[in-house]
């Protein structure tokens, strides 16, 4: 529950936007340009602050931002790492998943990528207090939808 002094001092809210942006490429440019412009917030100090935050990640890696304008038109955001599927397909070096998963194989991985794609997404706020295996069994779990088959070890 929150206390009476929270409650006084929060800032009433605009929006919530979600988008995806490049690391290191937040541009006024759309789509952040117009999805920030239209709450009047200060898009330079948004591409900054991102660019900064995102400067760790290759360039062009899609990153899910998701942004909380207030009506003071200030703003605070977080930042989440690349999805699963993004990192699924680099890792298996493929460009789509299968069409027919479960009866054709787009590509196959081994535990190993599985257990490094979820060290990574255990950074993420809606991750961290996951255990590694329930995040690894989840990861799984994508990979058979997109039609890639997880293996113990690479031949």
């Amino acid at each position: 529950m929150a206390t009476l002094k929270e409650i006084l001092t929060r800032r009433p809210v605009a929006a919530t936007i979600r988008l995806t942006v490049p690391a290191g490429g937040a541009r006024p440019a759309p789509p952040v340009g117009p999805a920030l412009g239209k709450y009047r917030l200060n898009l330079m100090a948004f591409c900054k602050d991102f660019t900064a935050r995102t400067q760790k990640y290759k360039a062009d890696t899609p990153m899910a931002v998701t942004i909380t304008a207030f009506k003071d038109n200030t703003f605070e955001f977080t930042v989440k790492s690349p999805s699963v599927t993004w990192y699924l397909k680099k890792s298996a070096g493929i460009e789509s998943e299968s069409g027919r998963p479960g009866h054709v194989v787009a590509s196959t991985l081994s535990l190993k990528h599985i257990y490094e794609i979820a060290k990574v997404k255990q950074s993420d706020p809606y991750c961290q207090y996951m255990p590694l295996e329930s995040i690894c069994k989840s990861i799984i779990g994508t990979a058979n939808n997109m039609g890639i088959k997880v293996v113990k070890e690479l031949d």
